[in-house]
């Protein structure tokens, strides 16, 4: 980018921003424009940045890298007891996938019992596949035990070792100045 102060003025994020200090916004470089700070976790001096401090009190810039921002919930009734620049880790909503029983197609929370289906299954119409493995699961199949198992996705469908959905990478800057 050949003129980088030009750039920054032309997009209004100069000093003298109408955007306050503090507020983070997405920047598609690695380095913040002049009075701008990159949303690191850093700490920063109350002296050097008096306005900042206002804002972030704790002197600590969040650290929004590899986070989605999330909005408030001062109702408390989708986020109960969260506070301002609290963070949250992942979490995936509990849920159940059915299996067919010897007692019907579903799964009611009281059930205790459960035979499975697949033992009625014929060798050369269906096979364990023992090799995804399971945490501590050893296999597919154990005495009476139906186990679980981690299954490979066909048909284009991405995996990963996180829930998330599809994104951008940008880093976070706030105004310091």
């Amino acid at each position: 980018m050949p003129n980088k102060p030009e750039f920054v003025k032309n997009l209004g994020l100069a000093a003298g921003s109408a955007l306050p200090v503090g507020v983070p916004i997405p920047w598609p470089l690695a380095t913040p424009p002049d009075g701008w700070l990159r949303c690191d976790g850093s700490i920063f001096g109350a002296a050097q940045y008096p306005e900042l401090a206002k804002v972030y009190p704790s002197l600590r810039l969040p650290d929004l890298r590899g986070e989605f921002i999330r909005g408030w919930d001062d109702s408390g009734k989708v986020d109960v007891g969260r506070r301002l620049l609290s963070s949250q880790n992942f979490a995936f909503q509990d849920h159940y996938h059915a299996l067919p029983t010897s007692t019907g197609v579903d799964w009611d929370k009281s059930e205790q019992g459960i035979t499975t289906v697949f033992s009625d299954a014929k060798a050369q119409n269906f096979a364990w596949d023992t090799s995804q493995s399971g945490g501590n699961n050893t296999g597919l199949w154990s005495g009476n035990l139906f186990r679980t198992y981690r299954s490979s996705v066909d048909g284009g469908v991405s995996v990963a070792n996180e829930t998330r959905p599809r994104n951008i990478a940008f880093n976070y800057i706030v105004r310091a100045v």
